[in-house]
């Protein structure tokens, strides 16, 4: 079969927030886009399910105090340049993007003439402007509408990822290889129906994958959270940092389903209390913020709660809620509702779950990384705004404004001229299959991935310890070099890749995590 080659001024990988904002900003600039996602709907990854809602400016000078509760939540890790980036800029990105052109319904406050705030843990003021509790999925309806609308981007279903193309490792030409700086030409991306490699060069590669929850046990992730922009910027040669940091969410819906409900944080923030199976709120005991700190520091005390008293939960007490619930959080009160449980006459169980990345491909405030004509934005991005734990309500407004950033930047860097000319993409081979072996079973998929998933929980988890990372390592390890294995002999399916870039994603945050022994944030050493 002849392979499909496709040539992009801008390729986008992922349909996000921050993919689409770029793909919209560079649209609306004049320039041609290829915006890919896998499976078939647009709205398949972590923005959709993001409930709290986005920053906002509620009152004049903000600024500054927003700057102090972002630097206090990441523990002063943060990039100071990237998070003054957000606090000046991140207000105007709402409202132009969101508010004017997308016109997102906002709630507005009781007499229906200003737009309503509310507070989330870490936040010294009511900021956050919502859509009840389901803020993502009411930002990513707004903007996929202008996505699709838009007659210059070209939009393509179910394709999957595989890895980058670059100067250095894919050109058969040796005047391009011999070049000091590795270049970025696109990707190879598989097309899940017809099982084809596609070659997609691009002058420009943005990757807006997302996050990597899927490698953990117990996640609010999508299944589309394998970490694989990670996992393909490293093998390309692109630097990462931050990869330790990985927070927790205090509150995900206990039940026996394996990925967890999100209890989103604003019911805290409107009154709700933390307590355990005999009704004690405890929260005061650990930090004088009580529920509204900084949700590592909420998720350890869960933990620790829950090892006192061999609990498998503890709950959320919403009886000073002062809100009507189901009008104010309807998609936590009928979900709770599918599981029999009525949130305004019990309280909720809850458990920390894997919840955000705060670690990533290293970027600046344009989005640019470390290899040439490659850009990242949004949650598979270090931008250096979280630091080592990220302030509620941030990543939906770094997602805006870093897409927002980086499609201008490419606007203004594109030429008349293309980057990939003939001789180039004529140097770019199509992806060679080297497997035949029909070995991709179902059942040995599984249980490898039962393997990343059980190691990242119950050793590269909440607390960590030395014994506990090496042991990880150790089987991460065995189980990447048998994977590579695997993925040379195996014909390429959506599971494969997905298997293998989650693999490696585990990989590399246990590497950092073992390097790293000091405790700070959601990187918390035991010893």
């Amino acid at each position: 079969m002849t392979q499909h080659r496709l040539h992009s001024r801008v390729l986008v990988i992922g349909a996000g927030i921050s993919g689409s904002t770029t793909a919209l900003t560079l649209a609306d600039l004049g320039h041609e886009v290829t915006l890919i996602v896998t499976g078939q709907e647009l709205d398949g990854g972590n923005s959709a399910l993001a409930q709290g809602g986005i920053i906002y400016r509620p009152y004049p000078g903000d600024e500054q105090d927003l700057e102090k509760d972002i630097l206090i939540a990441g523990h002063h890790h943060n990039s100071l340049q990237a998070v003054r980036f957000l606090c000046q800029n991140g207000p105007e990105a709402v409202k132009r993007l969101l508010i004017e052109r997308s016109r997102v319904p906002f709630d507005k406050s009781d007499d229906g003439t200003s737009l309503d705030f509310t507070r989330e843990g870490g936040h010294s003021a009511p900021r956050i402007l919502h859509c009840a509790d389901h803020s993502g999925r009411s930002i990513m309806e707004g903007l996929l509408a202008q996505v699709k609308a838009a007659k210059n981007i070209q939009i393509l279903n179910g394709r999957t990822a595989v890895d980058l193309i670059t100067t250095h490792h894919h050109t058969r030409s040796m005047e391009y290889r011999y070049q000091l700086e590795n270049q970025c030409l696109g990707a190879y991306v598989l097309n899940e129906e017809s099982g084809e490699v596609e070659t997609l060069l691009a002058d420009w590669t943005v990757l807006a994958t997302g996050g990597v929850g899927q490698v953990y046990l117990h996640t609010t992730n999508t299944p589309a959270s394998t970490g694989s922009g990670i996992t393909m910027a490293q093998r390309a040669g692109v630097r990462l940092d931050n990869m330790e940091y990985l927070q927790f969410h205090p509150t995900g819906l206990y039940t026996r389903q394996p990925n967890r409900f999100l209890i989103t944080e604003a019911l805290r923030g409107e009154g709700a209390r933390l307590v355990d199976s005999k009704g004690r709120a405890f929260m005061r005991e650990h930090d004088e913020r009580a529920d509204l700190a900084p949700r590592d520091i909420v998720a350890r005390a869960i933990m620790e709660e829950m090892l006192h008293s061999g609990d498998d939960c503890v709950y959320l007490d919403l009886s000073n809620v002062k809100h009507d619930i189901p009008h104010r959080f309807p998609t936590i009160y009928q979900r709770c509702l599918d599981e029999e449980l009525d949130i305004t006459q019990r309280p909720i169980p809850v458990v920390p779950v894997m919840h955000y990345f705060c670690g990533g491909i290293l970027t600046d405030t344009r989005g640019r990384t470390t290899l040439s004509h490659l850009y990242s934005v949004g949650e598979c991005s270090c931008t250096g705004l979280h630091g080592a734990n990220r302030l509620a309500s941030t990543s939906l407004l770094e997602a805006l404004l870093w897409g927002a950033s980086a499609g201008h930047d490419i606007a203004q860097r594109i030429t008349a001229r293309p980057f990939v000319s003939k001789q180039l993409a004529d140097s770019i081979p199509d992806w060679e299959n080297t497997g035949d072996e029909r070995n991709d079973d179902p059942a040995l998929i599984a249980q490898d991935w039962a393997t990343i998933r059980n190691t990242m929980w119950n050793y590269v988890g909440i607390s960590r310890t030395a014994s506990r990372l090496r042991r990880a390592f150790e089987d991460l390890r065995d189980l990447s070099r048998h994977l590579h294995d695997f993925y040379k002999h195996t014909p390429l399916s959506k599971p494969v890749v997905d298997l293998f870039h989650g693999c490696q994603t585990a990989y590399s945050i246990t590497q950092s995590a073992l390097r790293n022994p000091h405790s700070l944030g959601c990187h918390f050493r035991v010893n």
